[in-house]
């Protein structure tokens, strides 16, 4: 599905956020394997005791503002995309809503389809704007990521993400040239609602899931852009470890100048939701008026989102008003795994 607003639209504010704990993937194999496996990441971003989606989101979701110097009441829909929702019945966006000032005239939901949940709020947010039924609406994709302890997903399963409000052109910081949807009914990773942890068939996870889905899409939205690899400054695709963007990316064509500003899953782990996200506020902190941005994400079940993206010469000011995304990843307080299993209730209490 290939989208294009009926008005121009654009994000007019954008925000990360990062928790500052960090556990070595070192660690982890030190506890499981007497040190005996090599960790995909360096280390994985965790979130503290009084830290869930709902806080993490609202700090993004403030940094979002910050750069788009709007009223919150302005905006029509908040909606946050996340696996760890605080609340099996209660959404997460109200609370974000409440936070920053944007209720109650305005349209509060969660979304959910694995990793891509913040991206498919963040498509239905340029329907919303393009369309006119909104001057503005706030899209998140942020996590706290589960993974089962010794489980090869805890090695990566880390936290954090992004915030992108979506507006007119004439507020543009980037302009949303086209978005295009790509999906199947592929079970490569999923959780049923009576278990606290993922569960994942590793021999899909690679084909026909990530690269079955991320791929097409990226080569669909070129093709119908007109465009090629050499075309873009910048490519985001998600992130479940170093190696799958890695290869995608090379295979298509892409060169590693355009990848490395915003590959951040060495230093702070898959961030599930918010990986493609944090991604592209990466790259935004460092991106120059002119410069083309693709950025792909993918979501087990499975399916991805391709946003052609053009930066405006708004973004100069904008980078300057609110903490980057290197920021947050800088002020890091490493923790051992008998602090990360405390902080993250891994450990039974009867």
């Amino acid at each position: 599905m290939l989208n294009q607003p009926i008005r121009p639209v654009g994000i007019v504010g954008y925000g990360a956020y990062v928790p500052r704990y960090r556990l070595p993937g070192s660690e982890i194999s030190r506890v499981w394997t007497d040190g005996n496996t090599k960790s995909p990441v360096r280390e994985k971003a965790v979130p503290g005791l009084d830290e869930d989606t709902a806080t993490m989101s609202v700090e993004a979701a403030r940094n979002a503002l910050a750069r788009a110097q709007i009223d919150p009441r302005r905006i029509a829909a908040v909606w946050v995309g996340s696996e760890s929702h605080p609340y099996a019945v209660k959404p997460t966006g109200t609370i974000v809503a409440e936070a920053i000032g944007a209720t109650p005239a305005t349209l509060a939901a969660d979304w959910q389809f694995a990793c891509k949940a913040g991206t498919e709020a963040f498509q239905a947010g340029i329907g919303f704007v393009g369309s006119g039924m909104a001057d503005y609406t706030l899209a998140i994709g942020m996590d706290t990521a589960q993974g089962r302890p010794g489980d090869a997903l805890e090695y990566t399963a880390g936290a954090g993400g992004a915030a992108y409000i979506v507006g007119p052109e004439s507020e543009a910081l980037a302009l949303i040239l086209r978005s295009l949807s790509y999906v199947s009914d592929t079970t490569d990773f999923w959780r049923r609602p009576t278990t606290h942890y993922p569960s994942h068939a590793e021999r899909f996870s690679g084909d026909p899931g990530y690269f079955g889905h991320i791929m097409p899409a990226a080569e669909q939205m070129m093709q119908i852009m007109g465009t090629t690899p050499e075309s873009y400054d910048h490519v985001i695709f998600h992130q479940p470890n170093p190696k799958f963007p890695t290869r995608a990316l090379e295979d298509l064509g892409f060169k590693p100048a355009q990848w490395k500003t915003g590959l951040l899953v060495a230093e702070i782990g898959n961030t599930y939701a918010g990986s493609a996200m944090i991604g592209l506020s990466a790259v935004l902190d460092e991106a120059q008026p002119g410069q083309r941005i693709l950025m792909v994400s993918y979501g087990s079940g499975a399916g991805s989102d391709a946003f052609d993206l053009l930066v405006t010469d708004r973004i100069v000011d904008a980078q300057r008003r609110a903490p980057t995304t290197r920021d947050y990843i800088r002020r890091r307080v490493p923790i051992d795994y008998a602090r990360y299993v405390r902080m993250r209730k891994k450990l039974a209490q009867h």
